[in-house]
């Protein structure tokens, strides 16, 4: 018996052996295109890019007085956005002067804070002679945003990430609506250039990608998750920190609660009007805030704000596109757009009077925005249907 079990004891040996010489001389898997797909470090240089390139150097003549211009209260990807082209003109062209402008002051605290960290000086543009600069670059908007505020400002550059709106020309146009976020677009740019790209800017761009992709939960593309990691590589994330954890100001909190009490809800879809308010951001961040609520897939959170109603749209981007919703009310009243988780639309307030006949009270306002989302392509919810967040704690 002895003897039987040391041949079993053998025979396994000699198989176990045999095993191992096998797996050695099997060749081993290749794993270098599957790295290459899935290399989200590096930010590859687009044969677009390396065109646009060479015609914006063509636009941007050397020693230029260069103004960079951006829509509404400037937010963190304009903000990048702007720094970036800067660096590249500063560096392949050279500018006489630099100067960023703004079309409404800060609203948002953060943003207040990021232009601090970098050291940026943003004027308003009723404060500046535009005439004095010889090339006008547009960031993270499109003259038709401006209406008849830009009439006697010609951009030169437009750069810009939502959809293309209304009838304009510039010498130089790069609209790339498939972006979660213009700073990815701009640090293709940096990249195609060859340019090194200071601490500073590596921290502005990362944190414009993180802000306009909403981390990521909004409209994104793969070159803004590639963009992004890259930059995590050299940005101050301290500083991102520090400014993200100031966000809600105190005075806002009361906004949260009116909009309990007056925001109805059917089936996912929220919608309220918080009648004059200090900031469009206020509309942005309640708007936000209703959008994690469970059962939540849609919300509208509109109010006035000096002469103009804004809309605020929120969605999921999976149920409802808040862009093409915005967009046909656009087409009826108003100006805006946006993309399929976010949107936004302004209503002069003469008109909006003209059309309501002067009658701004809460229940004709609630009318008028289910009418609009009637009309955006969202079925009318039925009335009786129809709760506040009150009626249902």
């Amino acid at each position: 018996m002895a003897a039987q079990r040391n041949i079993v004891w053998a025979t396994d040996c000699v198989r176990s052996v045999r095993r191992r010489k096998d797996i050695h001389r099997r060749k081993k898997p290749n794993f270098t295109r599957w790295k290459r797909a899935m290399n989200f470090e590096s930010v590859s240089v687009k044969s677009e890019t390396q065109q646009n390139l060479k015609k914006l150097l063509d636009v941007a003549q050397p020693n230029a007085s260069l103004m960079l211009l951006m829509y509404g209260s400037p937010d963190p990807d304009a903000i990048a956005s702007a720094m970036a082209l800067r660096e590249i003109i500063r560096i392949k062209r050279g500018f006489e002067k630099c100067i960023f402008v703004a079309t409404e002051p800060f609203r948002r605290h953060q943003n207040r804070e990021l232009a601090r960290a970098m050291r940026l000086n943003i004027r308003l543009l009723t404060q500046v002679d535009a005439g004095t600069f010889n090339l006008i670059a547009l960031l993270d908007a499109q003259p038709s945003f401006f209406g008849d505020t830009l009439m006697t400002i010609k951009p030169n550059i437009v750069f810009d990430h939502h959809p293309r709106q209304g009838d304009w020309a510039a010498e130089f146009v790069d609209i790339r609506p498939r972006y979660g976020a213009l700073s990815t677009v701009l640090t293709e740019y940096l990249r195609c250039a060859g340019i090194r790209i200071p601490r500073s800017l590596h921290t502005a761009l990362l944190y414009g990608i993180k802000t306009d992709t909403d981390n990521f939960d909004r409209d994104t593309a793969a070159e803004d998750i590639r963009a992004y990691t890259y930059h995590t590589r050299y940005a101050n994330m301290r500083l991102i920190r520090r400014i993200e954890l100031n966000q809600t100001p105190m005075s806002y909190l009361k906004y949260f609660d009116q909009a309990f009490h007056v925001m109805k809800h059917h089936r996912g879809r929220r919608v309220g009007f918080l009648g004059r308010v200090d900031s469009p951001d206020i509309c942005v961040q309640v708007a936000d805030f209703y959008l994690h609520l469970i059962g939540t897939y849609f919300v509208v959170v509109s109010a006035i704000v000096n002469d103009k109603l804004i809309i605020i749209f929120r969605g999921d981007g999976y149920r409802q596109d808040c862009g093409a919703v915005a967009k046909r009310v656009c087409n009826l009243i108003g100006k805006g757009g946006g993309h399929r988780s976010a949107a936004r639309i302004e209503i002069p307030l003469d008109i909006l009077k003209a059309e309501l006949k002067g009658d701004l009270s809460q229940q004709r306002m609630d009318h008028f925005l289910n009418q609009c989302l009637k009309k955006g392509g969202m079925s009318k919810p039925d009335s009786s249907a129809v709760k506040t967040e009150e009626e249902t704690t």
